[in-house]
């Protein structure tokens, strides 16, 4: 098995840009009032999630690893 990501959405900070589902389809989907949302909240690792992330122009997603939540995006300084 490999690398997992546990994936987390700020609403509070999404504009709902809809950019996490263009880079990321199988992970992010958009709610009625388009905040995004991760489809699971552990994704296999992928680039697309990462692009989604690096690709958020307010920085509302998050990616740690799954199970020792050491930051994967945005990268600890």
């Amino acid at each position: 098995m490999g690398e997992r990501w546990h994936v987390q959405v700020d609403r509070s900070v999404c504009i709902g840009s809809g950019m996490c589902v263009h880079h990321a389809p199988d992970a992010f989907r958009l709610d009625t009032a388009r905040q995004s949302h991760p489809r699971e909240e552990d994704h296999d690792a992928a680039g697309q999630v990462l692009a989604a992330a690096e690709g958020c122009p307010v920085e509302a997603i998050t990616l740690t690893l799954a199970g020792s939540g050491e930051a994967v995006f945005p990268p600890e300084a």
